[in-house]
């Protein structure tokens, strides 16, 4: 018979189980595999990067007649080719690319753009043009549907305090979110029995298991951090690096999660962008450099791959606010060990436009299926629902 006080431990227990990290008890029983398997992380570039003012075509006096107050002069500009280069303040994106860990895809985009903020960006996470397709299930949502892990890892992690993105949302995928490791700390946790209580019920005997487990993990967590966060590599101090430096420590610790998802607000520069859009590159080049420095000294960086994204760009002229509006086409960025490194693609026409925006030179589904085909192994055609031709973007 359920007495009063076995009723109360079992409804505890049960009031605790939502609280428990999911990854915790999975990460105490990591396998080999899973601890050696790729992983790709997502920088998503919120708000639509102006992608003239990042990867610059200094040598077209088009670009300098379209930005008589916002160009970034010859002088100043980082440059990676005899014809194009970075922001001056991407100085640390510039070493990556020097020493072969950064890919930039010119023009990217997608046809019919759509200039609406949260329209385009459904586009990119749900990896269908087709609005009425938008089911909120999204494209690594559905790779990871597709694959095997162990259990109680879960498939991502989210890294940020904003709503989950609709890219890692799947049908039966696991995602863990989170904004800090303090959110890994059990509430008033208790010392593990070692055993399940005699005469448990199965449900409550399931819990009390997994609670000594994640006791233990989050304590193991805990106590390894500090060792984990060994490195020379000097991260900046932003939210952004903040996130990538977890990451870093999450992929350290261990339990075969393959993908992890943050973000990078503020790009939606319709004025004053000179100091604002300076500010962003600036903390998106140094704590991308920083977090693949670290992985590199743990001897972790052949087994990542970042891709860094926009919903849009912006507009080729400037606007009377000091600013630019909302775009089309732009860069994406691609890091790490094993990624092609170069520019891949011509820089697009800056006359031949499509309604004042940048054309389109590949479509950002080129480079979602060269990942899922050529990085984590997903059928292509299942995720995307469709077939688009790989790119030279992973060595």
């Amino acid at each position: 018979m359920l007495n009063r006080r076995r009723f109360l431990h079992n409804a505890s227990l049960v009031s605790l189980a939502p609280l428990i990290p999911g990854f915790l008890p999975g990460s105490l029983y990591a396998t080999e595999t899973q601890t050696n398997g790729r992983i790709l992380v997502v920088i998503q570039l919120s708000g639509g990067n102006d992608g003239l003012n990042t990867v610059i075509p200094f040598n077209d006096d088009t670009y300098g007649k379209a930005r008589t107050t916002l160009r970034i002069e010859q002088k100043d500009t980082l440059k990676l080719t005899d014809s194009l280069g970075l922001h001056p303040a991407m100085k640390p994106a510039a070493e990556l690319f020097e020493s072969g860990r950064l890919a930039i895809v010119q023009g990217v985009g997608y046809p019919n753009p759509n200039r609406s903020h949260f329209e385009s960006m459904s586009i990119w996470q749900h990896a269908r043009t087709d609005l009425a397709q938008h089911d909120h299930i999204g494209w690594l949502g559905r790779a990871c549907d597709l694959q095997r892990r162990a259990a109680g890892t879960p498939d991502s992690y989210f890294l940020g305090a904003e709503e989950l993105p609709v890219a890692i949302r799947g049908r039966r995928a696991q995602v863990v979110s989170m904004n800090s490791a303090q959110d890994l700390n059990l509430v008033n946790p208790v010392e593990p029995s070692g055993t399940v209580t005699t005469g448990s019920s199965d449900i409550s005997a399931f819990i009390e298991q997994s609670l000594d487990e994640s006791y233990l993990a989050a304590k193991q967590f805990q106590e390894t951090t500090p060792a984990l966060g060994e490195t020379s590599a000097a991260y900046p101090s932003s939210r952004l690096s903040r996130h990538l430096q977890l990451v870093s420590k999450l992929i350290k610790f261990g339990g075969g999660t393959r993908v992890y998802y943050t973000s990078q607000s503020g790009y939606d520069t319709h004025s004053s962008q000179l100091v604002a859009h300076r500010q962003l590159l600036a903390e998106f080049s140094g704590a991308l450099k920083a977090f693949l420095d670290d992985l590199k000294q743990a001897g972790l960086d052949d087994r990542v791959v970042v891709l860094a994204f926009s919903e849009f760009g912006r507009r080729v002229e400037e606007n009377g606010s000091a600013g630019t509006d909302h775009g089309a086409a732009g860069p994406v960025f691609l890091a790490g060990s094993k990624v092609q490194s170069g520019i891949l693609g011509e820089h697009p026409s800056m006359t031949d436009l499509d309604d004042g925006d940048l054309k389109m030179r590949f479509d950002f589904r080129q480079v979602y299926a060269t990942l899922l085909d050529r990085w984590l192994a997903v059928d292509t055609k299942a995720v995307l629902g469709g077939e688009f031709s790989l790119l030279p973007l992973i060595a």
